[in-house]
């Protein structure tokens, strides 16, 4: 890592639970490889939400496996983090670096490609969404929550909250982690824009 930034001064941890409050107020970028913990997925992600919420300036990377996608999807997904696979190349997680947190990709193409989604097999056929569903699940995915989303398109949290419920209804998705790697795989790309 070191070769990769040298302008950056880089600390390790072994655990989440090993990051001090000082390490996370002086730091802007957080590389977390998840891959290699052998904890409960779903307890670890936690673990990170709940330091996303307290430091949201800072941009968040994680290296994510097959087995921990879905929850990584639906607990760690926020403007301020990316979703890599841990059998990325290091030349993409540099990339994501560099381009910071503006212009980093939210979930990587090799977490949403068909080898990755065996479990998620959005079938290609065309699903037609209203327009109105459309821009809702076009802002989630952008990482707008429903209040947001609610207050730009002059609309009560109660409509966005079942324009989104029916978009899940319509292609037959039962969970957040679903609908937000749908948005984030081809079809939903495709369908979205």
């Amino acid at each position: 890592m070191r070769t990769h930034f040298p302008e950056y001064e880089i600390i390790s941890s072994a655990s989440a639970e090993d990051l001090t409050l000082l390490q996370l107020r002086r730091s802007g970028l957080v590389i977390a490889d998840l891959a290699g913990e052998s904890e409960d997925p779903r307890s670890v992600c936690e673990h990170y939400y709940s330091l996303i919420s307290q430091y949201r300036e800072i941009h968040w990377v994680f290296m994510v496996s097959r087995s921990w996608y879905s929850q990584a999807v639906e607990l760690l997904m926020c403007p301020t983090a990316t979703l890599l696979s841990d059998v990325e190349p290091i030349e993409n997680l540099v990339k994501t670096v560099r381009s910071g947190n503006t212009h980093a990709e939210r979930i990587s193409a090799m977490l949403t490609s068909p080898a990755m989604n065996e479990t998620h097999d959005f079938s290609y056929r065309s699903v037609i969404l209203t327009l109105s569903e459309r821009k809702v699940l076009r802002l989630l995915g952008k990482g707008w929550g429903i209040n947001q989303i609610a207050s730009l398109l002059k609309k009560s949290n109660k409509t966005i909250s079942a324009q989104k419920n029916s978009a899940m209804r319509r292609l037959a998705i039962h969970s957040n982690a679903e609908m937000y790697a749908w948005i984030n795989s081809a079809q939903g790309a495709r369908e979205l824009n």
